[in-house]
């Protein structure tokens, strides 16, 4: 077993669409788990004496801080021993002006915060680990996010909208209802949703559905119950879904210790983690 300690902000973010939480390897054994999807992108500030590293489902490798493009799963691993991060999730809405980078261009992959923010990346680094409390870590963090929020570009106001809705659905909307409502036409709507969020539409929606079923899960709800509550056709569609997200069963997402910021997947100050 390996063990992690987790703290969690006192406060809100001062940006809206950002969540954080901290955490740190206990050392009883090296890490290694699945990423599950989240529809968010992930931020991974790390400070530890050791480094976390991803394999990702072609076989590259990337190491210390980093970030995990929207849907980003299947094959992807995370492993690595003495870990301390700051794990930031991002909505889409947002994303862009903290990194300085498109959602788009992130679709699907992984990059290190060195090759996307330079000699930055090393003096965050060096301030986290200085940091006596998580409390300090969490203001030095947020203070990172809101700087670069204020200074970057925001996304066109409609396309966040639009994505508010899926997930405001938990992603069963149907896609024509939802151009309909914005007076656009499909192509319209897949162009710049994609563009901007980093995912055309209906496989965000699909996303933001299979987050929530992966969460009633791990909650303990029966597969059909799940399949029947979250919109999907019967329990071998969500099963279908599971398995190209995850690369798993519904059964075996409901005990895995996937690195979410929530009560369901860490309902303790101290969890337990398979590996």
């Amino acid at each position: 077993m390996s063990m992690w300690d987790i703290a969690s902000p006192a406060w809100p973010s001062r940006v809206p669409g950002v969540t954080m939480a901290g955490f740190r390897d206990r050392g009883v054994a090296p890490i290694d788990q699945l990423l599950v999807p989240h529809p968010a992108l992930t931020l991974v500030l790390d400070f530890g004496a050791g480094q976390p590293i991803v394999d990702d489902a072609a076989g590259r490798q990337y190491r210390g801080s980093m970030v995990a493009g929207l849907g980003l799963g299947g094959a992807v691993r995370g492993r690595g021993e003495n870990i301390q991060c700051v794990q930031i999730r991002l909505s889409p809405v947002v994303a862009q002006a903290i990194l300085g980078v498109g959602p788009a261009d992130l679709e699907g992959t992984v990059v290190t915060l060195d090759d996307l923010w330079g000699r930055e990346a090393a003096r965050i680094r060096e301030q986290l680990s200085a940091a006596t409390s998580w409390a300090d870590r969490f203001e030095l963090a947020d203070t990172l996010l809101a700087r670069r929020y204020a200074a970057g570009s925001s996304i066109d106001a409609t396309v966040a909208w639009a994505w508010h809705r899926i997930v405001a659905t938990r992603g069963i909307i149907r896609i024509d209802q939802l151009a309909t409502e914005l007076g656009w036409s499909r192509k319209r709507l897949w162009s710049r949703f994609h563009a901007q969020i980093g995912q055309p539409p209906k496989p965000a929606a699909r996303l933001v559905r299979f987050d929530r079923a992966a969460h009633r899960l791990v909650a303990g709800h029966h597969p059909a119950r799940v399949a029947a509550d979250a919109g999907y056709t019967d329990q071998s569609h969500l099963h279908r879904d599971v398995m190209a997200f995850t690369g798993i069963t519904p059964t075996a997402v409901a005990t895995e210790p996937f690195l979410t910021i929530d009560d369901l997947a860490w309902p303790t100050a101290t969890q337990a983690a398979r590996t």
